[in-house]
């Protein structure tokens, strides 16, 4: 390891900005779970529409990633759009979620997609 990666590490500055950061623009399955019973958030199922249609997260909407563009009269600029693809390995949300930011949505990210959802906290899948 270089000297500036482990000077960086001892920086709690750096520190405090990378995690706000994280916390800012992701959020876990109970987070989501309370925002979506509380209408808060436009939930968006970035996988292939096939997939979406074998099983998604309860209230989520399909515009697979590729369809982002042709599609942001579904999204909100009024609340919070919440992106979700396969898994932690996937990139489709989070090049989802920079496109609806290009544009000048709010976006957050679903921290290990549908799999975490569905496998780890075992949530209702439809």
């Amino acid at each position: 390891m270089n000297d500036k990666v482990k000077n960086l590490r001892m920086t709690p500055e750096e520190a405090q900005n990378y995690f706000a950061r994280i916390l800012a623009f992701t959020l876990g399955p109970v987070e989501l779970k309370t925002l979506t019973e509380e209408n808060e958030v436009i939930l968006v199922d970035v996988r292939r529409s096939e997939d979406y249609e074998i099983s998604h997260i309860p209230g989520a909407i399909s515009i697979p990633k590729d369809d982002i563009e042709d599609n942001l009269d579904k999204l909100s600029k009024d609340k919070i759009n919440v992106v979700y693809c396969y898994n932690q390995q996937c990139h489709l949300g989070a090049k989802a979620a920079l496109i609806m930011a290009d544009y000048g949505y709010p976006v957050m990210l679903l921290d290990g997609g549908f799999q975490v959802w569905k496998e780890d906290f075992r949530y209702v899948v439809m």
